[in-house]
């Protein structure tokens, strides 16, 4: 029975939205202090994941609102609609930000003051992002049932997990190369490798936000269903004593949610009443294995 990743995805939003909150307070404080660029950037990125979780999470509720007459196949694809503005969101309020930010710090350089306050924030940043990042990939863990892992992102139609992980990842990194580069400020006492810090962060931000963007837009324009579905449907049918050959399959993901569209080949001596019973059977026995199977249309023919 393939079942549901609702609440392992809503807890790794949530891991996730009390980690950045907490963190953007504290870098706000520290940047504050400091004058720091790189810890400025930083404060700027976990706000925007604080509010990428939001949005998330909204675009997951309204994914679950029932079909109506203007929407028959329902909401399932605003799950994908949020989770593309959050890689916009992440492109322009992380990363383009934290570039001009340190180019700005790099041609109008200012004296650090305190960086020990920086540095403490960031090494309890990385510990609670750390956090996060642990309970995004328990979840993830749960969810892909013994898969390995690349394939698992590489197949997945869970795009809020894919930008928890996403997010997840890039703060951790960003949070390390601030670290790193505020630290030789520091040490050195030149402003340079602060604004240098910065402008790294936002580089990384752009790969992440980017990588995101590319693996949301196909769940956008339409994609079939998780191989794994598929095999679980294939798997049922192949069951069926009555159906002699699959002439053509088609699934399509929306959001949670799954559509069927088979054309099959059955057993020619059933007569049409038989045939259609048959056929009713066997879309409940699919919808009631596969829970996330919401539409399913089973056509009979004699040929493709």
């Amino acid at each position: 029975m393939v079942g549901t990743s609702h609440d392992s995805t809503v807890r790794a939003i949530l891991y996730a939205f009390i980690a950045n909150f907490g963190i953007a307070i504290a870098k706000t404080w520290a940047a504050w202090l400091t004058g720091s660029g790189s810890m400025l950037a930083e404060a700027i990125h976990s706000y925007a994941d604080t509010g990428n979780q939001v949005l998330l999470y909204l675009g997951l509720k309204q994914s679950q609102r029932p079909p109506d007459k203007e929407h028959p196949l329902g909401y399932g694809k605003l799950s994908y609609f949020w989770s593309f503005i959050v890689a916009i969101l992440l492109f322009t309020m992380g990363g383009l930000f934290s570039i001009y930010e340190g180019y700005h710090k790099l041609t109008h350089p200012e004296p650090l003051s305190q960086v020990w306050i920086a540095i403490v924030v960031l090494v309890f940043a990385i510990l609670l992002e750390g956090g996060s990042l642990l309970g995004c990939l328990r979840e993830i863990r749960k969810v892909r049932k013994g898969r390995p892992f690349r394939e698992w992102l590489k197949h997945t139609r869970n795009s809020e997990l894919v930008v928890v992980l996403g997010e997840d990842i890039g703060a951790q990194l960003g949070l390390m190369l601030a670290l790193c580069f505020l630290t030789a400020a520091w040490l050195t006492g030149n402003p340079v490798y602060d604004a240098m810090g910065s402008m790294c962060i936002g580089v990384v931000l752009l790969v992440i936000s980017a990588f995101i963007g590319w693996r949301v837009r196909s769940l956008l324009v339409g994609r079939s269903a998780d191989p794994e579905v598929q095999e679980a449907i294939d798997a049922i049918m192949a069951e069926d004593p009555d159906i002699l050959g699959i002439f053509n399959s088609i699934t399509i993901q929306f959001g949670p949610d799954t559509m069927l569209a088979v054309k099959v080949k059955m057993d020619p001596d059933l007569t049409i009443n038989e045939a259609i019973t048959h056929i009713n059977d066997l879309e409940r026995n699919l919808k009631a294995r596969i829970p996330k199977l919401k539409w399913c249309f089973v056509e009979p023919d004699i040929t493709d």
